[in-house]
């Protein structure tokens, strides 16, 4: 009786090796696949934490912005009224600009009518809202809620800032306390922050 043909043992090694190739590379694709994940997920978290440390900054200078801008304003008197207005002027942009001698015209008036003397500061500062021209039909940013703004801004904070100021009238021996409430618009013109909204909160 014919002996049966012997098993190639070269046979069985290329056997073992494909299965042990198969089953190495599947882990390696898997492990591959993993790992570009992990890296993916990295960026992201990376550039999610450096956006919001940049609008945290961002919002740092806002506020900041507007109780610079806040304190000039709480602390004119009969000395320093006409430079304060001055650079009150300065820092606005918008139809705040434009109409800032009659926005301001009673403080101004109300200063030097009492020849007073204000100490002021400020007790808080918040942002409200922000807003961001959101894109049109063709893609460009539509108009702002201030229409003399178009183009001018890339974003607008609107602020709250709560002051008290302590004023001391000429001819008075008693200091009268005023409380401050307003809202401010601060805007970002070019990379600069300007206020383009004042309004008291009554």
């Amino acid at each position: 009786m014919p002996e049966a043909p012997a098993k190639d043992s070269t046979d069985d090694s290329e056997d073992s090796a494909v299965g042990l190739f198969t089953g190495y590379g599947v882990a390696s694709a898997v492990l591959g696949v993993i790992a570009v994940a992990a890296v993916v997920l990295a960026a992201l978290i990376w550039t999610g934490h450096r956006s919001a440390a940049d609008e945290r900054a961002y919002q740092t200078r806002v506020l900041q912005t507007a109780a610079d801008w806040t304190n000039i304003l709480i602390n004119l008197n009969k000395d320093t009224v006409e430079s304060g207005v001055q650079k009150l002027h300065e820092g606005t942009v918008g139809q705040l600009n434009t109409d800032f001698d009659a926005t301001v015209q009673p403080f101004r008036d109300l200063v030097k009518r009492l020849q007073s003397n204000s100490t002021g500061q400020i007790d808080s500062v918040s942002i409200e809202s922000i807003y961001h021209p959101p894109p049109g039909p063709n893609g460009a940013p539509q108009q702002p809620p201030q229409p003399e703004l178009t183009g001018l801004v890339s974003r607008i904070d609107h602020v709250l800032v709560v002051a008290t100021s302590v004023s001391q009238n000429a001819g008075s021996d008693k200091p009268q306390t005023v409380r401050w409430a307003l809202r401010l618009d601060v805007s970002d013109v070019d990379g600069q922050l300007m206020i383009s909204r004042l309004e008291p909160i009554r």
